[in-house]
């Protein structure tokens, strides 16, 4: 078994699902982990209640002349998302398990897994005596339900950084690995219809009594892309890709490959050849979940009331508040007369650019370059990672990378990491600390 399997198998198996309010303690012995590493690696660190979140501050100082040594400020994320459904997973989600070239566990490319790379990097430089720089660790544990605790702190964090780094993206395939220049934003709605006062017999009024469910799916349609584009209001401040990036986005593998290796159907006869156009720099809206009447179990009724969760991937440029307005507006605008609507806000993030020509940028590739044999596409990212544009309000160049493939199931049973990976990210991570001596 590898060296590095015990102590990373540990951290997998704190079940730290920051979506279950039965799992808060968990979230937090998932940041007193993180902790322990890093004062275990020479360092300093606490775990830091944040208006009711947990947050890992923490520091291992440059082996020589701290004081004028630059800052590297790594951020990850020790929470999960939820194991459901639990009968998919070939394994148990959190017993980490290595089966043929994977290892298997919830959380082992998002993002523990990945921020352990950075974890396990710089312990092996300052153990030795030969980390060049301090390494600061922001890390939070409530990502998957979030995310704000860790902008906030950095807003009024005057400490400021020469660089950050965060692993937790991925390779466009293996042996390619990429940079993130931008991310998209999020902002994430319930949707709550009401259409009278109880459930009714759909024998006795079904065609003349307003279904809730009938009218939630009219009222969402508004919505709904057509062909791959949201409605006008939803595609406000869109920042377009330049040429150059256009041309780069033509060498990554086909758009029908990269559905196809998920299990995925096109949305519709474009979609594949626009796959990197409609994933990196264009809006998505998606009804992630709705709910009305007995969807289950057989029951003649005219539903009274409907939900739905909604959520909205900003490109580049667009703006959380206006975005959300319009949203909001043509929900209204088209939900049948009599219908009562609410929509509710439930979190957002806007979207994050960070500049390929930064120095701290080009050192990075020239790293990954040392280690991997190549240098990294650059590349626009679909996720969302709320502290990127954080870090762009602060000035401080970002890089986003990570050893996730396509593959890796993040979010889904099955989570995998390639296992050659482990050592080869935290060599990486290595050679990022080293190169960033010269900031």
């Amino acid at each position: 078994m590898s060296a590095w399997f015990d102590e990373l198998a540990e951290f997998l198996r704190i079940r730290s699902i920051s979506a279950d309010p039965a799992r808060r303690a968990d979230v937090a012995r998932a940041g007193e982990w993180v902790c322990e590493l890093v004062r275990g690696a020479g360092g300093e660190s606490e775990l830091v209640d944040w208006h009711g979140q947990p947050l890992v501050i923490g520091e291992l100082r440059a082996s020589l002349d701290p004081e004028h040594a630059p800052t590297v400020l790594c951020y990850g994320h020790f929470d999960v998302q939820p194991p459901d459904p639990l009968e998919l997973w070939e394994s148990p989600p959190f017993e980490p398990e290595i089966r043929g070239e994977y290892l298997y566990g919830r959380g082992v490319a998002d993002d523990k897994g990945q921020l352990y790379l950075l974890l396990a990097g710089a312990r092996e430089l300052a153990q030795a005596g030969r980390l060049p720089v301090n390494v600061r660790f922001a890390c939070d544990g409530e990502e998957e339900t979030g995310g704000h605790s860790i902008v906030e702190f950095l807003e009024t964090d005057e400490r400021g950084a020469d660089v950050a780094v965060i692993f937790d993206s991925g390779m466009i395939r293996a042996g390619l690995p990429a940079f993130n220049v931008a991310t998209r934003g999020l902002a994430y709605f319930h949707v709550t219809l009401r259409t009278g006062a109880r459930d009714l017999h759909s024998g006795l009024y079904g065609g003349a009594a307003l279904n809730a469910a009938h009218a939630l799916i009219r009222t969402l349609g508004a919505v709904v892309a057509v062909d791959g584009r949201l409605a006008e209001p939803l595609r406000k401040g869109i920042q377009s890709p330049t040429q150059e990036e256009l041309e780069s986005w033509r060498g990554l593998p086909a758009g029908a490959d990269e559905l196809a290796e998920q299990g995925a159907r096109p949305m519709d006869a474009r979609a594949a050849d626009e796959f990197y156009l409609r994933t990196f720099a264009e809006p998505a809206l998606d009804i992630n979940g709705i709910e009305s009447g007995s969807p289950r179990v057989q029951k003649t009724v005219l539903p009274v009331e409907a939900v739905a969760n909604v959520s909205i991937r900003l490109a580049p440029g667009q703006q959380v508040a206006e975005i959300a307005a319009a949203f909001n507006e043509l929900l209204h605008d088209a939900a049948p007369h009599g219908a009562e609507l609410e929509v509710a806000l439930l979190s957002a993030a806007p979207a994050g650019v960070v500049s390929p020509d930064a120095r701290a940028v080009q050192l990075g590739l020239n790293a990954f370059e040392r280690v991997l044999g190549i240098r990294p596409a650059l590349i626009r990212s679909g996720g969302s990672i709320p502290v990127v544009a954080a870090l762009a309000d602060r000035g401080i160049a970002t890089i986003i990378t990570g050893f996730s493939l396509p593959n890796a199931n993040i979010h889904s049973p099955n989570e995998r990491l390639l296992v050659e990976y482990v050592p080869l990210g935290i060599a990486a991570a290595r050679a990022l600390f080293e190169e960033f001596a010269s900031l």
